[in-house]
């Protein structure tokens, strides 16, 4: 099995280990790793390492996200999403008074860069434990503010229901943002208490989940993106000649003067890290620039694109 990157679009009810437990019976190699999961209620894009490609997902897990979603206002509950226990549920009136302005009103603060305080069963590690494990340990977990950067919060739909109002919304946002945590910060806005009651991926960086293939009759040959391709979509390219191909293969540094490639602008400020492509569009190295060299900090060795994998 080639080494490169898969685009899975995951069903609902299943974590992201099944799909990669799945995918690595498919691919037959152990070696696939995956760049970011969705709860098991989600739905929708995940990106996949196979082999050598494993190496990448260190740049992809970073790239901003677009999600849609369904915020039910109403009640909130004990994981702030729809798989939690529900808490106390709003008044019907106080629920059926909720106006379009008064989300949008709410929605706004919640919209550029803020300080988001994760879910308590998130997996951010509190003393080197997950918190979700210590919620399920009946620990009380209070988790610090992170800054996130959420550049579109936008109302899609309005759909009353018994008790409670849904809203559907789109969410284009920064690596570690929580869309459960925007829904339960909304429902406390208008005070009527809110969680996520349906989440989709639809896109990672520049992946999207048209893109991606079906769990069930996936075909893994066919869908498996080159590595060289997927650091394109990550990440700023550098073309090699074979000699400097040779080189930064053997760890050696090369000219940034010397590369191909780089805008007049980035070779006086080149970016921080880059992909390194040879001739025959093999992706040699994720490099850096150090004074006028490009230094490896991640090699790709020609091997790596054949292995079977352990």
């Amino acid at each position: 099995m080639n080494s490169g990157i898969l685009l899975v679009d995951k069903p609902q009810g299943i974590t992201s280990h099944d799909v990669v437990s799945r995918m690595r019976r498919l691919a037959g190699t152990r070696k696939i790793g995956h760049a970011g999961t969705l709860d098991p209620m989600a739905t929708g894009l995940l990106l996949l390492g196979v082999n050598g490609a494993t190496r990448l997902l260190h740049y992809l897990v970073g790239l901003d996200k677009e999600y849609v979603a369904t915020i039910r206002l109403g009640w909130s509950t004990t994981t702030d999403d729809a798989e939690g226990e529900p808490l106390e549920a709003a008044p019907v009136e106080l629920v059926a008074a909720v106006a379009e302005t008064a989300v949008h009103a709410a929605i706004e603060p919640l919209t550029g860069e803020i300080e988001q305080v994760p879910s308590a069963v998130s997996a951010v590690k509190v003393a080197g434990r997950r918190a979700y494990q210590r919620v399920r340990d009946g620990e009380a977990v209070e988790l610090a503010p992170r800054r996130v950067t959420v550049a579109v919060f936008e109302t899609l739909a309005f759909r009353p229901g018994d008790g409670h109002l849904d809203i559907d919304v789109r969410v284009e946002c920064s690596s570690g943002t929580y869309i459960r945590a925007l829904a339960r910060d909304l429902g406390a806005a208008l005070g009527t208490g809110g969680h996520l009651a349906a989440l989709r991926r639809t896109r990672i960086g520049r992946f999207g989940v048209d893109e991606a293939g079906e769990l069930e009759g996936f075909d893994v040959e066919g869908a498996i993106m080159s590595p060289a391709d997927a650091a394109r979509r990550a990440l700023p390219v550098v073309t090699l000649t074979a000699e400097q191909a040779v080189d930064l293969g053997h760890g050696k540094r090369v000219d940034l003067a010397a590369v191909g490639g780089l805008e007049a602008s980035d070779a006086d400020a080149p970016p921080s890290v880059l992909a390194a492509v040879d001739p025959n569009d093999h992706l040699v190295a994720i490099v850096e620039p150090r004074g006028t060299q490009l230094k490896v900090v991640t090699g790709f060795p020609p091997a790596a694109s054949t292995e079977a994998g352990a």
